[in-house]
């Protein structure tokens, strides 16, 4: 039996000021939830409470990624353990409910590559397709599969997933993924939908790149003015 481990006060800051960063991006409202992983057997997830309203009073919940949910923790929180289970490179995941993804999802559509913050997410982003909640295991890990070795998942008319090897570059893609799908809602109204930007994965590949501090300087973006910003 692996001991539970302690969040420490870094990790739980971590924590609080991505949620908060999705609020305040609008990415988030009364609904969404962000998490860390700890090790190999536990992640750190947000309060239950809505993000932006997150101060440093509030302390996450440390659940166990191959056990059920703890009864205080949100039932999507299901998917985080999913994709834990499934993707040993991922370190932090947000769950997120972007306006103009919404707006896609509704037509059957996801964001695809047609610009820089797009280029993460080539050739396009997948979309899990059930309309339900993800309140079940089987769900969740249907989830976790539709989304593969990809940067994000649109979880059907309820949302969006991003991941990343770290909670601030999966806070980052959120935010890159809501431009992407602003952008591509643009090309859909203008009837250019079908131009191509990037003619291969190489291509692609080549712009989503992280060197140059781009994740870090989003981050700042993102946590400028935050209630704990060091």
């Amino acid at each position: 039996m692996n001991p539970k481990p302690k969040a420490t006060a870094i990790q739980e800051r971590l924590v609080r000021q991505s949620a908060r960063a999705l609020a305040r991006s609008n990415l988030v409202t009364a609904f969404g939830h962000c998490s860390l992983r700890l090790d190999e057997h536990y992640m750190l997830v947000c309060a239950p409470k809505p993000m932006g309203h997150l101060d440093a009073s509030h302390v996450g919940d440390v659940v166990h990624i191959h056990e059920a949910l703890p009864a205080q923790v949100l039932g999507e929180v299901r998917m985080h353990q999913a994709i834990y289970k499934n993707r040993a490179d991922v370190r932090g995941i947000c769950r997120v409910f972007p306006p103009n993804v919404l707006a896609l999802a509704a037509m059957g559509l996801a964001p695809k590559a047609r610009h820089g913050f797009g280029s993460y997410f080539y050739p396009e982003v997948p979309m899990w397709s059930d309309p339900a909640l993800i309140r079940n295991e089987e769900a969740a890990l249907g989830v976790a599969q539709t989304l593969g070795q990809a940067s994000a998942v649109i979880v059907s008319i309820n949302g969006a997933v991003t991941v990343a090897d770290s909670l601030e570059k999966a806070t980052v893609l959120a935010w890159f993924l809501e431009d992407a799908a602003r952008v591509e809602l643009a090309c859909q109204a203008s009837g250019r939908e079908n131009h191509v930007i990037f003619n291969s994965q190489e291509q692609a590949t080549h712009r989503a790149t992280w060197v140059g501090s781009i994740a870090e300087r989003k981050w700042q973006y993102l946590t400028h003015g935050d209630i704990e910003t060091i």
